[in-house]
């Protein structure tokens, strides 16, 4: 069974480019696309006399906004097997019951007018931090200059060996015939600076040397998969937020893994992602790590 892309859409203008970039991505990955649109027009129109055979506004233009998005996604990629659906429910709890049978999640700004950044970050954050499968937010506005073809850039943290997320940003560098960047950040605590100033030197050398080993132990697990993306280390100074956001600087995709936690949801975003959801240059995936 090939599960689906879905497409989270609401008609704004980055839910289109989330739409097109679902789109893209079921054309070269040969997935079914399923577009969903969920709201809670349903409970604020009231109880309707059962006589009443006029369809609420809301009805009518969600419909006519499923139905633009199904005909667009068609248009783009013919071959596409495209469906669309109407959920009247709020687009978290919908978006997360599609996660248990999608490959991907894609949204853009899930909301409308002035506030429709804060929805993007409500929505995004929360659905990666419930998602059953890698969610991917698109940014509402296009990047300065086009990315480069196949760059998919990966966040590596302090697991002992690859990620979920290292394991598929390898997946989209290779569907793709790219270059994998496998980031590996670090700094050197505070408090040895302050403590040993004259040996200060010494010991940021040290925690490069531990983070380039951590890196190529992570790397050597993880090239053993076959493919043929080309894989770039880079190890860096500096916070992991920043380190990541400005290494997406032309790049296709920039992906982070979420973890395990304790709690009602059972995932942890984090800082690092919620900092990169909001100002990475590039479309982010945050893909769930059940271990």
């Amino acid at each position: 069974m090939r599960l689906p892309i879905v497409v989270g859409v609401d008609g704004p203008e980055g839910s289109l480019r989330a739409l097109d970039w679902a789109a893209a991505e079921a054309a070269r990955s040969r997935l079914p696309l399923r577009v969903v649109h969920a709201s809670l027009w349903e409970r604020y129109e009231g109880m309707r006399p059962t006589f009443d055979t006029e369809r609420p506004a809301e009805q009518i233009l969600a419909e006519h906004l499923v139905a633009s998005a199904q005909e667009r996604a068609q248009r783009l990629h013919a071959e596409v097997n495209v469906v669309a659906d109407i959920q009247p429910e709020d687009p978290v709890n919908a978006l997360e019951r599609e996660s248990y049978e999608a490959a991907l999640v894609v949204l853009g700004s899930l909301g409308r007018g002035r506030i429709a950044g804060m929805l993007l970050g409500s929505v995004s954050l929360a659905l990666a931090s419930r998602s059953h499968c890698p969610v991917v937010v698109i940014p509402a506005t296009a990047p300065n200059a086009q990315p480069k073809p196949g760059r998919i850039v990966v966040g590596i943290g302090d697991a002992p060996g690859p990620s979920a997320a290292a394991r598929f940003a390898l997946a989209q560098a290779t569907s793709r015939h790219g270059e994998l960047i496998a980031v590996r950040a670090w700094r050197c605590p505070a408090h040895e600076a302050a403590d040993h100033p004259l040996l200060a030197g010494s010991q940021a050398s040290a925690h490069r040397q531990q983070a380039e080993e951590h890196l190529e132990d992570v790397l050597a697990v993880l090239e053993r998969t076959e493919s043929d993306a080309v894989v770039h280390r880079s190890v860096l100074q500096g916070p992991v937020h920043q380190v990541l956001i400005e290494e997406a600087e032309g790049a296709e995709l920039l992906v982070v893994g979420a973890r395990r936690a304790g709690g009602r949801h059972g995932l942890r975003p984090g800082p690092v992602n919620h900092a990169v959801l909001h100002y990475a240059p590039c479309p982010v995936a945050v893909v769930p790590d059940t271990r």
